[in-house]
């Protein structure tokens, strides 16, 4: 079974999360790999005390631009994808979705 990975992050960061999932064994469509789907939008935040924004300053809402990035990947890679992203991403909480795909 194959799940689909919908992951926010900033425009500048966009090619290295590619990469470590595609690494990780995502974005594989039959014979074709590296597929991904992005579009622009605009995110919103607000950290509280203790939290250290890449962008901007705790205690204050912040609106910046992300990128929303999909991708699938077969369910027994779960755990290597979802390890490469926190890995590579640049945010300390990166706000991601895992969806089960049904056929």
């Amino acid at each position: 079974m194959n799940r689909k990975l919908v992951v926010f992050v900033p425009p500048q960061a966009l090619d290295a999360v590619r990469s470590a999932l595609f690494a990780a064994g995502a974005g594989r469509i039959g014979a074709y790999e590296r597929c991904s789907w992005y579009t622009e939008g605009t995110g919103t935040f607000f950290g509280g005390e203790g939290t250290d924004p890449q962008v901007g300053r705790a205690g204050v809402e912040e609106r910046v631009t992300e990128l929303r990035l999909e991708t699938v990947f077969p369910a027994e890679r779960h755990d290597d994808v979802v390890g490469a992203l926190r890995a590579v991403h640049p945010y300390e909480e990166p706000a991601f979705d895992v969806y089960e795909l049904v056929s």
